[in-house]
């Protein structure tokens, strides 16, 4: 069976769904509901995705991300094999975890009604599930959603949850808590009538079953993206490695800041031991902040076998030398100013 294209474009924002193998639970308990959350700060940290909404179910998750830098494989692609990979270890398993491959439905932007739309979709999960009493207790108890989040001040939330587009949709603000958590329980209350109920499914029918949500212009400036994607091209051209360029570009870039900071030239990487402290903090560094791989890391470092930057990484995460802290603090002062000057 043919695998669907993925539409990657810059500030493309999906809806996002993926369930456990064979429909099996995903989150065993509190602990990896928490550790996938800090994976996916992570995987935003790296991709410079924005989490507009989330709600972490039994056996699946949804996010309504945006994607900047049009890519959404790259990161998704990490995302769920980092999170694989902790599940597997905490629980001494192994396997995939994942079902297949995860649902990406594009919509349309330039819209904050569609914003609205899945935001209210995501956060109404917990009390369409019945992991609720509706009318009993309200929907903040469920803490594993962004959904409590928007009820407080926007310094309470994770850096990576941006509120105000979900919020704009309804004509709303980040101060306005107290509204939008009235607008949502009243939604519950649709939940729980007949008609109400066919009413909001019907209103979500495109979100669950089709693969974009939007106008017919919109619908309209995708055809044009897939002619592009599939028109003329070998199969490999849709396939990654597009994407795989856009991602070592991107390390690239940040690889030569690095090199700056520590007060470095690329032909000082050869002349280094492959176990310096720079190539050290450097490989960190990269595997940190992009999704490029172990072997590209090694070989633009000239650190040789990749499980050296597996080494790498894992002592500067454990227990880093003062030398090793001193070169970090370098790298982050200088992210720091440019980041000043965005």
């Amino acid at each position: 069976m043919a695998r669907p294209l993925r539409i990657e474009y810059a500030g493309a924002v999906y809806h996002v769904m993926a369930r456990g193998n064979q429909g099996r639970p995903i989150f065993a308990d509190d602990q990896d509901r928490l550790r996938f959350l800090d994976t996916l700060g992570e995987a935003c940290r790296k991709t410079g995705w924005h989490i507009d909404a989330c709600v972490l179910m039994g056996n699946h998750y949804h996010l309504l991300v945006e994607t900047p830098a049009g890519n959404l494989v790259a990161g998704m692609k990490w995302l769920q094999g980092t999170y694989t990979q902790r599940y597997n270890g905490r629980h001494k398993v192994f396997g995939h975890l994942f079902q297949g491959r995860y649902k990406a439905v594009v919509i349309d932007g330039s819209s904050p009604g569609y914003f609205e739309v899945v935001g209210t979709y995501i956060h109404l999960n917990p009390a369409r599930a019945r992991l609720i009493r509706a009318g009993e207790e309200p929907l903040k108890r469920y803490r594993w959603s962004s959904y409590p989040w928007y009820l407080t001040r926007a310094d309470r939330g994770p850096q990576w949850l941006r509120r105000a587009r979900v919020l704009e949709g309804l004509g709303l603000k980040e101060e306005n808590g107290k509204r939008y958590e009235r607008y949502i329980e009243s939604r519950i209350l649709e939940l729980g009538l007949k008609q109400g109920r066919r009413d909001l499914e019907e209103k979500w029918k495109a979100l669950r079953r089709g693969w974009y949500l939007g106008e017919a212009g919109f619908f309209e400036q995708l055809k044009d993206r897939l002619g592009k994607i599939v028109s003329g091209r070998k199969r490999e051209s849709h396939s990654g490695g597009a994407r795989r360029a856009h991602g070592e570009s991107a390390a690239q870039e940040l690889l030569a800041d690095g090199l700056t900071a520590l007060k470095m030239v690329r032909a000082d990487l050869l002349k280094l031991p492959k176990g310096a402290p720079e190539k050290v903090v450097l490989a960190w560094w990269l595997r940190e902040r992009t999704t490029v791989s172990l072997g590209w890391v090694g070989q633009a470092l000239s650190m040789g076998h990749y499980t050296r930057v597996t080494q790498a990484v894992s002592r500067m995460n454990r227990k880093p030398s003062r030398n090793l802290k001193t070169l970090k603090r370098q790298l982050l002062k200088m992210e720091g100013q440019n980041a000043g000057k965005q």
